[in-house]
C-alpha cells in the first residue's frame, strides 16, 4: 500500500469539514491503541468488539488469516497459545480517507514478546482500512508486514540479513524494505549468505 500525496491545504476546506476530519483521525488512533491493549492483555471480548463484522486480518508472509470476526477470535486464541507476555508499542500512524465513513491507514508497530520460550522483538507495519459504523470506527482489514522478528540474541547479526523473521522458528525473508520497488531502486536484493 502506497502512501497518497498529501491532502488538499486545509484553508481550502470549511471548518465543519475540518473538524470532522480531526475527530475521525482521533478515533481510529484510539482504535489502534485500544487494539495493542487488547492483545497484550489478552482481552479477546474487546479485540473482537474493534473489528467489523466481515474485516479480514492476515500478515504478509501467510502465517495469519482470517475473515470474519469469529474466525479472527479463533486466530487471536492460536497466537496466544504460543505466546507469553507482549508489550506492543505504536509509532507512526498515517491514515487518509477515502470518504466520510471509510479510511485506510499505515501504522509502525514495535513489540517485545516473549514467544516459543525466548525473548523476542519486532518491528512491523500494520496496512489497514477502517469503516465508521453507526457513529463508530472499525478495523475492516488489518494485513500485518514485518520487519524483523528476532530473538534478543541474535538481533545485532540477524538485522543485517534478508532473513530477519523468526517467529515461526524457520528464518523467512522479512516483508519490507527490501522487497519495496523504491528501496530496490536504490538498493537492489543481495542473495543470502
Amino acid at each position: 500500500m502506497s502512501l497518497p500525496r498529501r491532502s488538499e491545504p486545509a484553508a481550502n476546506r470549511s471548518l465543519e469539514d475540518r473538524l470532522a476530519e480531526v475527530e475521525a483521525r482521533q478515533a481510529i488512533a484510539e482504535l489502534t491503541g485500544r487494539y495493542n491493549f487488547c492483545v497484550d492483555g489478552r482481552d479477546l471480548e474487546g479485540a473482537a468488539a474493534l473489528f467489523a463484522e466481515g474485516a479480514a486480518f492476515g500478515s504478509r508472509d501467510g502465517a495469519m488469516r482470517a475473515v470474519g470476526r469469529d474466525a479472527i477470535v479463533r486466530q487471536f486464541k492460536d497466537r496466544f497459545a504460543k505466546m507469553g507476555a507482549s508489550n506492543h508499542v505504536a509509532h507512526d500512524h498515517v491514515v487518509w480517507f477515502d470518504g466520510a465513513t471509510v479510511a485506510r491507514g499505515r501504522l509502525s508497530v514495535h513489540a517485545e514478546v516473549w514467544r516459543n520460550e525466548r525473548a523476542m522483538v519486532s518491528a512491523m507495519t500494520y496496512e489497514d482500512r477502517y469503516e465508521k459504523i453507526a457513529g463508530l470506527w472499525y478495523f475492516a482489514e488489518r494485513l500485518l508486514s514485518f520487519f524483523y522478528y528476532l530473538p534478543v540474541d541474535e538481533y545485532a547479526v540477524a538485522l543485517g540479513r534478508l532473513d530477519r523473521n523468526r517467529a515461526l522458528g524457520v528464518p523467512m525473508l522479512a516483508d519490507y524494505p527490501e522487497r519495496l520497488p523504491t528501496y530496490v531502486e536504490y538498493r537492489p536484493i543481495k542473495p543470502l549468505a
